[in-house]
């Protein structure tokens, strides 16, 4: 199994991106990708957030990190069948190979939900470092389980600035807005896949609900995860997934039969 199996085994081919989508991946950093999920999709997901956060309680997202003024979860791919088409959507998948044209794993899978009143974080690129001789090094996704909308927390972005020279580190003060950036906007279902070295971060959810989303990253596949899948991964997760699936996840095969530690 390598990287282009995998893909060809989702139903990946080279036209699953049409070429405008390619350019603003090259070109802007980002995709928009509407209407991935359905509607019954779209409840089954927020179901299964709502669930986990009220289970989990305190110690929601610590397999990951916590984060003020936001709901966390982390290790996603132990957590439900529903969170498989994360990593494994044609169309997603290719936008993600189309940045990270070599092998790659999955990074992590989690979910962030801005609380009312909160959100803001400072422009950050999740890479910490900007590309190496090889290329980009992480590419991520966002998925939209609510309409992110200019008052609700939308993510801002700053389109080209995968292609600075620089990192965010440089600016004066990441908080403030910056004079190119624009907000991720969309209806949910949406997924919008962006370079991880474009500058990004969450803006104030200024609504009275919660505003929720799942990130699924990627990475380079000589490079480490996030949240090693072999560390939290049960068999009986290990043993549903595909075999395409468990190469992202960077799971061995063999592996599928052994109990969880």
């Amino acid at each position: 199994m390598d990287t282009g199996k995998a893909l060809h085994d989702f139903g990946v081919t080279p036209t699953t991106l049409s070429p405008a989508e390619k350019d603003s991946l090259d070109r802007d950093g980002f995709v928009s990708l509407p209407g991935i999920l359905n509607g019954s999709q779209l409840e089954t997901l927020r179901y299964q957030v709502d669930r986990l956060i009220t289970v989990e309680g305190a110690e929601a997202g610590t397999e990951f990190q916590k984060e003020a003024g936001t709901d966390r979860l982390a290790n996603l791919v132990d957590k439900g069948a529903e969170f498989e088409v994360c990593f494994t959507h044609p169309r997603v998948m290719a936008a993600i190979h189309h940045v990270l044209p070599k092998e790659i794993h999955l990074l992590s899978l989690h979910g962030r939900a801005a609380l009312p009143g909160f959100g803001l974080q400072g422009l950050h690129d999740d890479a910490g470092q900007r590309p190496d001789h090889i290329g980009f090094r992480i590419c991520n996704s966002i998925w939209l389980l609510d309409d992110f909308t200019k008052d609700n927390g939308a993510t801002r972005v700053v389109p080209g600035s995968h292609l600075f020279p620089s990192g965010p580190d440089s600016l004066e003060d990441p908080m403030k807005p910056h004079p190119d950036q624009i907000l991720l906007t969309g209806k949910a279902g949406t997924v919008v896949v962006f370079n991880s070295h474009v500058w990004h971060g969450g803006t104030v959810n200024r609504h009275h609900l919660p505003r929720r989303a799942l990130h699924a990253a990627f990475t380079r596949r000589e490079l480490p995860q996030q949240e090693s899948q072999k560390d939290y991964i049960s068999a009986k997760t290990a043993r549903r997934l595909s075999s395409a699936a468990l190469y992202i996840v960077d799971i061995h095969t063999e592996l599928a039969t052994r109990p969880k530690t």
